[in-house]
């Protein structure tokens, strides 16, 4: 067997626990206001490379997850399911669109506990009248 086809044979094409630490990158980068290209500067990466990552096309190394994490001010740890957060990240990643998180930082800034809990039964009666 040639080296090409050795080496062919060897590589492992992206697959399902990509595409979640690529959600998981666009989950941060989005919550931090940072564009792709801001991010690949940061990277030394062009924004089609970001793209890749967060869509889960291109795997991530170890090296560049450190410095994804570094950039996005995040323990790389935040990128992984432990510490039983496995139920709060899947829960955030409905924030990949620009809505979503509008209506997150709307919310976040009401201070009145009972504002908010009132927001949150409209929220759930409008929600339980679409069914």
């Amino acid at each position: 067997m040639n080296r090409s086809a050795a080496k062919k044979m060897k590589q492992r094409s992206a697959g399902k626990p990509d595409i979640e630490l690529g959600k998981r990158i666009r989950l941060r980068r989005v919550e931090q206001k940072i564009s792709q290209a801001e991010l690949g500067d940061k990277l030394g990466v062009s924004f089609q490379q970001v793209q890749k990552y967060e869509k889960g096309v291109n795997r991530v190394g170890a090296a560049r997850l450190q410095q994804i994490a570094s950039a996005l001010d995040v323990p790389v740890t935040f990128f992984y399911d432990g510490d039983n957060k496995a139920r709060e990240v899947e829960s955030l990643l409905f924030l990949d669109s620009a809505f979503s998180l509008r209506l997150l930082r709307a919310y976040s800034k009401i201070k009145d506990q009972t504002v908010q809990r009132q927001l949150v039964s409209l929220m759930e009666s409008i929600a339980a009248n679409e069914d």
